[in-house]
């Protein structure tokens, strides 16, 4: 999170080889821009473009454009959509510009605008993604009139951690999984200046839903700029946000929302990955909001069970003390198998204990399909591809052997001995699905990520997905959690440790029984112990460590360069002072000591033509 950029004026994209170039003169068509012709600066939704087009304004609409206005334009024969991001600009003498064809309506404000100036900086992106973001999903002709002020009413007391946060302009509150998330945000809004509106962002579209239905019944005027997919109910809570006098509530793209009197940001599980955008360019909620909150000069605050170390960089923490803090984290079960054979299932006693006791219990193993690794019964050589070497899985139907790296397929049948039989190392969800239904004697349902509908049945096994698709449980167990403590990744231990705290949350505290059950071969892991005691600050110590160490984010600026491109990218990148490049054959890491100077040294590269992923703070490296 940082407020540098490039400063005003500068950060205008070059035109790639195959972009169109601005139309040539005609009878009816551009005009050397003259003293008393009004002229404004357009950015097309067109991909692949990152130049801006200066056009005049026709006298027939002159009066309602405005920075932000989504106007028609054309550009090389087509009619394209775009956004006007500077007004009363100086068209270089003797360049020829059009008219606007047409105003389409109300865009974004122009302290987004502005903004996306900056994440095109910072993310090392084109403009137009975050226009696009910050735009109405739908056609807005006009905005509706401010709801009146709601009547004065009772508060929910905030609690003494929660008011100590509150205080702060800058605040990372930790609060326990079973913590009232709603109690926080009601006294948020009332902290929040009586003439102003706060912005709420939360992981997920559903939640975001469910937090605006909830305010709405207390009385207070919401705008929830969270939906699926554009439509005019979508349109007209944007539109609802940008007319103000509302609270704004939103997912990850409503860090773009309109407010238009932005008095307080409050981000709500900050550690959740869902914040940050997979696509390139791999801009963050989080840091959008906050940057915000600073260039506003309002607070802001970010919650989260267990913060990540970019949130504790950039704000005051504010835990609760250890009682309250043990009270918001349910009894955590550890099942030790050390000394077990490493063959062995992953259906063990105290599992089978736990399901017999009733209630809703969610079973959670990240594998899909019903083998991620088998070995010959007969021979017991592992299932092997035979042509890259890769391991072999089952998928849900069990017919066919797919490589996990290469997806070459073959028959179930063993390349040394030509046997059928194979013994399962590593079961996915649907073959345990078929074990926990044998255990139990009822139907177990299995959800993943590709699974549609709400689970039904009182036992539920899946992968990490099962943990957003059940509301409530009485208890969750991870059948392989070293899975996730040994991935191969910068964040696994924040991201096992996020994992819990989901689960944590689905069963709530101590005081509600809640428990979560967890089988390890590795049970003195600090990410388990950290969850056993309530005590995330054990894991942040050894992680600010271990990548202050290996000059990892958040103490170092990354980003990842790949795709056909990337070679010519690096090369016309060069060796500039202060950044490590490391790499080769089409994937490539950059490195710097701040986003300042890796930021600016990837706005300074011409894009080549090719396919190219640039990701500036990889989520998953």
């Amino acid at each position: 999170m940082t407020s540098d950029g490039p400063e005003p004026g500068q950060g205008r994209l070059a035109l790639p080889d195959d972009a169109p170039s601005p139309p040539a003169p005609g009878r009816d068509g551009p005009r050397p821009a003259g003293p008393d012709r009004r002229v404004v600066r357009v950015v097309p939704d067109v991909a692949g473009i990152g130049r801006e087009f200066d056009y005049s304004v026709p006298e027939r609409f002159a009066d309602q454009v405005a920075v932000g206005s989504v106007v028609r334009v054309d550009l090389n024969g087509r009619r394209v959509r775009g956004w006007v991001v500077a007004d009363d600009v100086e068209a270089p003498p003797g360049v020829a510009v059009k008219d606007l064809a047409r105003l389409t309506g109300v865009g974004p404000p122009a302290d987004l605008v502005e903004l996306s100036r900056w994440a095109a900086w910072r993310w090392a992106g084109r403009r137009r993604t975050f226009l696009v973001a910050a735009s109405p999903p739908g056609r807005v002709a006009s905005l509706p009139a401010p709801p009146p002020a709601p009547p004065t009413g009772v508060s929910v007391p905030p609690g003494p951690t929660a008011e100590a946060a509150l205080a702060h302009e800058r605040a990372v509150l930790r609060l326990p999984p079973a913590a009232d998330r709603y109690a926080l945000v009601v006294a948020a809004l009332a902290a929040t200046a009586a003439d102003r509106d706060a912005l709420v962002l939360c992981p997920s579209v559903a939640q975001a839903r469910a937090l605006a239905a909830r305010l709405r019944r207390s009385g207070s005027p919401v705008a929830c700029v969270a939906h699926d997919r554009p439509g005019t109910a979508a349109a007209g809570e944007w539109a609802r946000a940008a007319a103000g006098g509302a609270t704004v509530v939103g997912a990850r793209a409503g860090a773009w929302a309109p407010v238009p009197r932005l008095g307080r940001v409050v981000v709500l599980d900050e550690h959740d990955e869902a914040y940050q955008e997979e696509g390139s360019p791999t801009w963050h909620a989080r840091d959008v909001a906050v940057e915000r909150a600073l260039r506003a000069g309002v607070p802001a605050l970010l919650v989260s069970p267990c913060p990540t170390l970019e949130a504790l960089r950039w704000g005051t923490l504010v835990a609760p003390g250890r009682s309250e803090e043990r009270r918001g984290w349910p009894a955590l079960l550890l099942v030790d198998r050390r000394e077990e054979d490493p063959a062995a299932g992953l259906l063990t006693e105290p599992l089978a204990a736990l399901l017999r006791e009733g209630g809703r219990v969610v079973c959670v193993v990240n594998r899909t399909g019903r083998s991620r690794l088998s070995a010959c019964a007969r021979c017991r050589e592992l299932a092997a591809c035979t042509e890259c070497g890769g391991a072999l899985a089952q998928g849900a139907e069990g017919d066919v052997l797919a490589c996990t790296r290469c997806g070459t397929e073959r028959p179930v049948v063993c390349a040394a001995c030509g046997s059928t039989r194979f013994k399962v190392l590593r079961p996915g969800v649907s073959r345990l699905r078929d074990d926990l239904a044998a255990l139990v004697g009822e139907d177990v349902d299995e959800v993943t990520a590709t699974s549609e509908g709400t689970p039904r049945t009182r036992v539920v096994i899946g992968t990490e997905a099962a943990l957003h698709r059940v509301d409530r449980a009485d208890a969750v167990a991870f059948l392989d959690v070293d899975q996730e403590l040994l991935a191969p990744r910068e964040r696994a231990r924040e991201q096992a440790l996020a994992l819990l705290a989901r689960a944590a949350r689905l069963v709530r505290g101590r005081a509600e029984h809640g428990r979560v059950l967890v089988q390890t071969r590795q049970p003195d892991d600090v990410v388990l112990q950290a969850a056993l005691h309530a005590d995330p600050d054990r894991v942040r110590a050894v992680e600010e460590a271990t990548r202050v160490a290996l000059g990892l984010s958040p103490f170092r600026a990354v980003a990842l360069v790949s795709g056909a491109a990337a070679d010519a990218y690096v090369a016309a990148l060069g060796r500039p002072d202060g950044i490590e490049v490391q790499g080769g054959a089409g994937e490539w890491r950059l490195r710097a000591a701040d986003h300042r100077v890796l930021c600016d040294a990837l706005a300074a590269v011409e894009r080549p033509p090719g396919r190219l992923r640039l990701e500036v703070d990889p989520l998953r490296s």
